[in-house]
């Protein structure tokens, strides 16, 4: 995963997490200290979020799997950042799901989710 334009991009949660672990130190510059909160509490907020078990792998299988359904960028990045595991959650993540997909396609989807965004712990 690499930013290919770097005046846009969307980041996973993954990401963010992944970036955040990596940032070694914030030094306590007067104008850091709010950075340093703000950095504490998103990587408490992520260690909570179902990212914390998910790997690069693991979404690099689930966007070549999912591509078949045809979800726009936006769908694909809400799908990984918020795992569905039911299918009313695929019809708050999926614009127009209902009409999108059948039921095996949801079921489908799930099964991809579980799969691959969902480890086994």
């Amino acid at each position: 995963m690499e930013v290919v334009d770097a005046r846009y991009s969307a980041l996973t949660n993954f990401e963010v997490l992944e970036i955040l672990r990596n940032m070694k130190d914030i030094k306590k510059k007067p104008g850091l200290r709010n950075l340093a909160t703000i950095t504490y509490e998103t990587l408490q907020f992520l260690e909570e979020s179902p990212c914390k078990n998910q790997t690069k792998e693991g979404i690099q299988a689930f966007l070549s799997k999912i591509k078949q359904f045809k979800f726009t960028r936006n769908e694909c990045l809400m799908l990984i950042n918020d795992p569905p595991i039911s299918p009313l959650h695929i019809q708050l993540l999926i614009e127009d799901s209902e009409e999108r997909l059948t039921e095996e396609q949801v079921s489908k989807v799930l099964e991809i989710v579980a799969n691959h965004l969902i480890p086994n712990e």
